[in-house]
């Protein structure tokens, strides 16, 4: 999919044909789409490959023969678990990054991408103030400011979700909860790196010599940059949180099993008492004191009784 978008008084609006100065966003190419920005546009074969590639890591590249710059960065990226998983009635969510690249050339600023994501779509519907379409640092920077304040929307809302996790697991403890607490760590893990290499792009980013920067960009560089920052801060207090309550809830299973294997245990040792008792007495000799059947009966139930007042007294079943 292949949309135009241009800022016209300062509103941004859907295009029907390409225009000088307009923003192309990309969206799951076809073959035929790929060789229209590649012949058609003279996007760099490999820019778009590297913007396509799930696994790419954030950079930035620039072409001198070309004039073109891509720069690539991860943004966040919500769905519902796959699991049937819910939590008052609401489903659960598992959360990951995936990469966007910006190939910023002559008279353009193309937006390539394998998913619809919620940055692109709030780009294009005016919910982020500023954009024009023409001026391509100021629209690569309010972009990379949505993403980050992406990153923040979605760290509050895995802090929300573990703290209603974590309240389910007081309740019961069943594996759907522990799979869920598993799932936002190893979001939290996705986050912590794909903030860590955009910390890294918008440090080069912020040196200028890829990126023609101009005076009343700056401002809105460091915002970028606070922004990221904070994010990366809050992804690791969650992630120290997370896994020291999953280590807590680890250790509270682990003694609960022990309690359980030695009330058990206890029971095991009780009912074997008359057990003993009766095989002295089953057996085909001669000798045995009393041997009617009410003595063995009462010497167990005593024997019993007296072994459940020994354990009782050790506090043995609790």
């Amino acid at each position: 999919m292949i949309e135009y978008y241009k800022t016209v008084n300062n509103v941004t609006k859907k295009v029907e044909e390409l225009e000088p100065g307009c923003w192309i966003n990309v969206v799951a190419p076809t073959e035929e789409e790929k060789r229209f920005l590649t012949e058609g546009l003279g996007v760099l074969p490999e820019y778009v490959q590297e913007s396509l590639d799930e696994e790419e890591s954030s950079h930035i590249d620039y072409d001198d023969d070309y004039n073109q710059t891509l720069v690539i960065v991860d943004y966040p990226s919500a769905e519902e678990a796959k699991e049937n998983y819910s939590f008052n009635g609401k489903m659960t969510l598992q959360y990951t990054t995936l990469p966007i690249g910006i190939v910023m050339m002559k008279g353009y600023i193309i937006t390539i991408s394998l998913y619809e994501n919620l940055n692109i779509e709030d780009m294009a519907n005016g919910k982020v103030k500023g954009v024009h379409t023409e001026m391509k640092t100021r629209f690569l920077l309010l972009l990379l400011l949505r993403i980050s304040q992406r990153f923040l929307i979605y760290l509050r809302q895995i802090d929300r979700l573990s703290s209603l996790t974590e309240y389910e697991l007081h309740k019961s403890m069943q594996n759907k909860e522990l799979i869920q607490m598993l799932g936002l760590e190893k979001s939290l893990v996705y986050f912590s790196t794909s903030l860590k290499t955009d910390e890294i792009t918008l440090n080069k980013i912020m040196r200028g010599k890829l990126i023609k920067l101009y005076e009343e960009d700056q401002d809105l560089l460091e915002d970028v940059l606070i922004e990221i920052h904070q994010a990366i801060e809050m992804c690791n207090i969650y992630s120290n949180i997370l896994s020291g309550t999953m280590d807590a809830f680890a250790s509270v299973i682990s003694n609960n099993l022990n309690i359980v294997m030695k009330v058990l245990t206890v029971i095991t040792i009780v009912m074997a008492i008359p057990n003993i008792i009766f095989s002295f007495y089953g057996m085909n000799v001669d000798g045995l004191p009393y041997p009617s059947w009410w003595v063995p009966t009462l010497i167990a139930i005593v024997a019993c009784l007296i072994a459940t007042f020994i354990f009782k007294k050790k506090d043995m079943f609790h």
